[in-house]
């Protein structure tokens, strides 16, 4: 007779009773296990006693947080598949969430499916944690901002991917168009690591001078070259026990291309002029928005190097892939303005917004925030019009937008799908533009308002 299948086991730890309710019903409808416990305390100590097969943990609760109790339970069993389940998907929340060893996290309200289908991967990927080897010392670190701003899909990916790479020594390629901010995704790479408390240096490779790329790198002797009247330590040597960023390494020259590889596969340099190895023990993350790939087909990129740097890519997707983004980042770059007293504008209205909205970037955000900069400084009162932004911006989106209300839908169906936590702003953006402009809601936002009232 063959042996029956033991049943998932499955803890829930929230501290509010109807989520553990909801939570409990979807699962027990799929034949599971289901243990509830109703603070960070309760769901370490159901660990200790009986380790379940998934754990489903809120972020925020009172007592132990969410985060607090992640580490616990890591320390309890180390093999423990935790999943966090939080209101707010920020950058600080999923890299904190991933780099301290949970298995993924999900973003409420979520409905079923989604809930559901992370629960039984984690529970396919079970048998493959229990057989492995010891997991990853949690790091602790200070809660520093990030600067990177976002709550689409695609950028939640990319805050996975930092919190799973931060705490190992594994060299990174950060790819993306320029201007999506990959010098800001390798700095938070940097700072959620061990080596965070050590310098951090950034190297633009095309910005450099080909016959003095290997002195700023490496360094130089007194005597090396024409003009070099002293010894100079180069970043490599600068960034020692740190990390180093090498954006746009596609235009490095092959005799550099030779040295950096030195670097990856021994540790050690030679400084311009100079006879003497020296060692240093420095991190490196690469950056391009060039194809390494057609280059190393073309034999202008060592194919090598690029498979010494190519061990982990992540890919930082254009604006225009995130458009569900702009109103969030726009919100950034005012308030930081503020803080820094460089603008009185506050905010935007809803039309120049949806300009905004609308608008392809093909400088990505740092054409935003430039944008957004130029605006401030130029808006009269704390609120940026449409007539505050360039002309040719307000051509090229469609002169005046007439149509706020299809943008809003258009922007709000995608908020649903995405991030639904984001509706909410949707909705107060879209009866601000309703009273300023003295239109009526569309159909959509009126079956949707009672529902984002309640929640």
């Amino acid at each position: 007779m063959a042996e029956t299948a033991p049943v998932p086991h499955i803890l829930v730890v929230d501290d509010d009773k109807e989520v553990r309710y909801s939570v409990n019903r979807v699962l027990s409808a799929q034949q599971f296990k289901v243990e509830e416990a109703a603070s960070g305390e309760e769901g370490v100590a159901a660990v200790k006693r009986a380790p379940p097969d998934v754990v489903l943990l809120d972020n925020r609760m009172t007592g132990m947080t969410g985060l607090e109790t992640l580490q616990h339970i890591r320390a309890a069993n180390p093999k423990q598949l935790v999943i966090l389940m939080t209101a707010y998907g920020t950058a600080q929340t999923a890299i904190e969430a991933m780099k301290f060893g949970a298995f993924d996290y999900v973003v409420k309200p979520f409905d079923p499916p989604r809930l559901l289908a992370l629960v039984e991967s984690a529970l396919r990927t079970q048998a493959d944690i229990r057989s492995a080897r010891g997991v990853q010392p949690v790091i602790n670190s200070e809660d520093h901002k990030e600067g990177i701003v976002g709550s689409s899909g695609a950028m939640q990916q990319v805050f996975k991917v930092i919190g799973q790479v931060a705490a190992s020594e594994v060299t990174v390629m950060i790819t993306g168009e320029s201007g999506t901010g990959k010098e800001l995704i390798a700095r938070s790479i940097h700072r959620h690591s061990h080596r965070g408390g050590k310098p951090f240096v950034a190297v633009n490779c095309s910005a450099i001078p080909e016959n003095l790329i290997e002195s700023e790198l490496f360094g130089h002797e007194r005597g090396a070259f024409t003009g070099a009247t002293a010894q100079r330590l180069g970043k490599f040597e600068v960034c020692d026990g740190g990390t180093i960023f090498l954006d746009e390494i596609g235009d490095m020259t092959p005799a550099t291309q030779t040295k950096i590889l030195r670097v990856l596969q021994e540790g050690e340099i030679q400084r311009v002029g100079g006879s003497e190895t020296l060692t240093v023990n420095v991190r490196v993350i690469a950056a391009t928005n060039k194809d390494l790939e057609a280059l190393v087909k073309a034999k202008e990129f060592r194919e090598d190097l690029y498979y010494r740097l190519n061990v982990v890519r992540l890919r930082l997707p254009p604006l225009r892939e995130r458009v569900e983004d702009v109103p969030q980042i726009v919100d950034y770059f005012l308030q930081s303005m503020a803080k820094a007293k460089k603008t009185k504008a506050r905010r935007v209205s809803p039309e120049a917004l949806a300009i905004l909205c609308r608008h392809n970037w093909p400088g990505n955000v740092r054409e935003l925030e430039n944008m957004i900069h130029r605006s401030a400084v130029m808006v009269q009162g704390d609120t940026i019009l449409p007539k505050d932004l360039p002309e040719e911006l307000r051509e090229a989106a469609g002169g005046e937008p007439a149509s706020l209300e299809t943008l809003f839908d258009q922007l709000y169906a995608r908020l649903r799908v995405t991030h639904p936590t984001e509706m909410l702003t949707v909705v107060k953006t879209a009866l601000e533009a309703r009273e300023s402009a003295g239109s009526k809601s569309t159909p959509a936002l009126k079956s949707e308002k009672p529902a984002a009232k309640k929640k």
